[in-house]
């Protein structure tokens, strides 16, 4: 196995050149383009929209920022890009700066290059330590991200305030021939932002106000929310300007997308202590739905977004849910039910932005129409329109002048006749998967719209799509619901009409 070289005199000039990071990225991704490899694993639904721009950024050597609502995968592109940096690169052993052997920047490095000559020591950076980022707060100064001057060190080593020595780096000198990421960059204070716009343009960097500067070689990488949507600060113009590529970034815009996204994020298995609980497609489509319905509803701030960390932690909560049901019930089926759907409230509240309207509702009863919004949509896409329709009544003298009320489809009307008598179907997330199952087949007719449109073979997934058809007939407003803490109950709504009225 072939040494890496530990000193000037054994590196190979040819083999490892002085390139700029600008200019490695852009080898680099030239080469995976030819090989067609994947550029950002894991990474979904980017490849038509955002992905394209990266690249003719990073080919055009460009800074950039990623502009989107929250959620939305920005600052996990910006941790992506060290995969376009070379494995290792040498670095002059000692160099705050990572300054490469052939080509030392600062004034100390330039000195022990020429004292030490070919026996120079090298030492070798891996790609991830050539990344820095920094999330971007009021209280940020210029000595964190520029540097500042250390007056001890000047007075100890009776050194010059002038001289390089005395310099105390900041986070952003230190990713020389690296990349250096902000989040949030509106939050960062106005004076501050100044002080990158000699770092962006000139390419140096500029201690106080004596005359240190040396050039930086770094890809700046920003990531931030609409201006119109934090109230917190915003981008100062002459630093917008300076940033040479403004990408947009966006949600899942299909629900194959959203899915995979969550599926890939989501630790949902744990190990062999529990059996291994079971998301079935019905389920992740709902859990996905709350976070398309969220994008939509007037109840929420459009302006702040509905992230994608909503389904992923609304899938995680949902199979403790059914983790909990198995502690207590070990031969029950790892399979979730429509009634858990509730117990992912703590994992939609949070991030939910409301507008007026939303918070005088409340977030909880909020939480709720999202899940049942979602329920609906799901019903609606694999059964058959249940809305009523007025139909006119004919005679012989003509049409009736008022119209019959009557179902789309007769396939619920032995479901509404059995509620109609006073029946109830009563389901709690602590049943057995047995009473589960009995309660949901006591419905006459319900088995037999799943079996009709769907052919469901599994008792359990059979029952849960049972379960599906009755949340879509409540939120079509065709049987009434009453919510309790661990489960809910089916009922007539004409009778909870009348009851009420009472």
């Amino acid at each position: 196995m072939k040494t890496k070289p530990r000193c000037l005199g054994e590196l190979d000039p040819l083999a490892y050149p002085a390139l700029s990071v600008r200019d490695e990225i852009r080898r680099n991704l030239i080469e995976k383009l030819r090989r067609c490899e994947q550029l950002f694993p894991g990474i979904v639904g980017f490849d038509d929209t955002v992905v394209p721009q990266v690249v003719n950024a990073l080919l055009a050597r460009h800074d950039i920022i990623f502009l989107g609502l929250r959620g939305q995968a920005k600052t996990r592109l910006c941790r992506l890009l060290t995969g376009f940096l070379d494995e290792e690169t040498p670095a002059i052993s000692g160099s705050p700066l990572q300054e490469h052997p052939l080509c030392p920047i600062t004034t100390e490095s330039r000195e022990r290059a020429r004292i030490e000559g070919l026996d120079l020591p090298i030492e070798w950076i891996p790609r991830d330590a050539r990344y820095g980022e920094k999330l971007a707060t009021p209280d940020v100064t210029m000595a964190d991200l520029i540097g500042d001057l250390d007056p001890l060190k000047a007075a100890r080593e009776r050194l010059d305030l002038s001289s390089e020595r005395v310099i105390h780096f900041g986070i952003i000198p230190r990713m020389n021939r690296g990349i250096f990421a902000v989040n949030e960059l509106p939050d960062l204070a106005p004076r501050i932002q100044v002080g990158l716009l000699n770092l962006l343009e000139e390419r140096d960097v500029q201690i106080r106000g004596f005359p240190v500067r040396f050039p930086i070689d770094i890809l700046l990488v920003f990531t931030a929310n609409p201006e119109d949507y934090t109230n917190r600060g915003s981008i100062i113009t002459p630093l917008k300007d300076r940033i040479a590529s403004q990408i947009l970034t966006h949600y899942p815009r299909t629900l194959e997308n959203a899915r995979a996204i969550s599926q890939g994020d989501a630790w949902c298995d744990r190990g062999n202590t529990i059996p291994r609980v079971e998301v079935p497609d019905l389920i992740s489509e709902i859990l996905e739905e709350i976070a398309f319905r969220g994008r939509e509803s007037e109840y929420v701030d459009q302006k702040s977004g509905v992230s994608a960390r909503l389904p992923i932690a609304a899938r995680e909560i949902l199979v403790s849910q059914v983790e909990r049901r198995l502690i207590h019930e070990p031969g029950a089926a790892p399979v979730p039910r429509i009634v858990d759907l509730i117990h992912v409230a703590p994992a939609i509240t949070g991030k939910l932005e409301l507008v007026y309207e939303g918070e005088q509702e409340g977030a909880v009863k909020v939480t709720r129409h999202l899940i049942g919004m979602a329920c609906r949509t799901v019903f609606d896409r694999y059964f058959p329109d249940a809305m009523r329709e007025g139909a006119e009544q004919r005679t012989r003298h003509g049409p009736k002048s008022k119209p019959e009320l009557k179902l789309k489809s007769d396939c619920y009307k032995p479901i509404l006749d059995w509620f109609s008598t006073g029946n109830k179907c009563e389901l709690c997330d602590t049943m057995s998967d047995t009473d589960y199952c009995r309660s949901l087949e006591a419905v006459p007719g319900l088995a037999a719209v799943v079996a009709k449109y769907l052919g469901v073979e599994s008792k359990t997934h059979r029952a849960l799509w049972m379960e599906l058809v009755l949340e879509g007939l409540h939120q079509h407003s065709l049987v009434a619901k009453e919510d309790a803490a661990t489960g809910a109950s089916y009922s007539d709504m004409l009778g909870v009409m009348l009851e009420g009225l009472k």
